[in-house]
């Protein structure tokens, strides 16, 4: 039997776990490195990773029914300092797993209101979320190959969640509380 929420699920883990590594390196850089001005679509590490987490701000609460919108964007870069970036990101990287985890293959297909502002954009659940993991994967990369110019090595964010990874991911999994088992259901 094929349970089409299962890549959503595994998705939103996948992309708590990518983010719990990029935060973790970037919060090794030096002072300086984390605002430094560099080459990609937007000028810092700090903002490519603010962006991200405004993004999700916006489309998780419309997959939630919020109403946020592009009040999401009243603040270009809501963190100064990655540690409070990294909390701000696990809340809605733990809100987007949870609605993931309540998907059923119903819910995929049913309209989400994405508030515009002049307008309500109307899309499938199961298209805006797979726009948002491509969002977050696309600007992730990025952030990657920023941090190649700076004195930490960029994490390896390539690996899904699939068994033969496990050992690569272990004490991660442990401290999210996490099991292997629970995670390949």
């Amino acid at each position: 039997m094929t349970d089409p929420t299962r890549v959503f699920r595994k998705l939103a883990y996948n992309n708590r776990l990518a983010n719990l590594r990029l935060h973790n390196a970037v919060g090794d850089l030096f002072q300086g490195e984390w605002e430094a001005k560099r080459t990609s679509f937007f000028p810092s590490i700090r903002a490519t990773l603010n962006h991200i987490l405004i993004v999700d701000w916006f489309y998780v609460d419309a997959l939630e029914g919020g109403t946020l919108g592009p009040k999401a964007w009243e603040n270009q870069e809501p963190f100064e300092e990655i540690g409070q970036l990294k909390d701000a990101q696990r809340l809605v990287d733990e809100r987007l797993i949870a609605l993931c985890e309540g998907l059923t293959d119903g819910s995929l297909a049913a309209p989400v209101e994405v508030h515009r502002g002049t307008r309500i954009q109307l899309d499938r659940c199961d298209d805006i979320l797979s726009h948002l993991f491509q969002h977050q994967t696309h600007h992730r990369g990025q952030v990657h190959a920023m941090m190649a110019g700076t004195t930490i090595r960029p994490p390896q964010l390539d690996e899904f969640i699939v068994g033969d990874d496990a050992a690569a991911r272990a004490a991660e999994i442990f401290d999210l509380g996490w099991n292997e088992d629970w995670l390949m259901r």
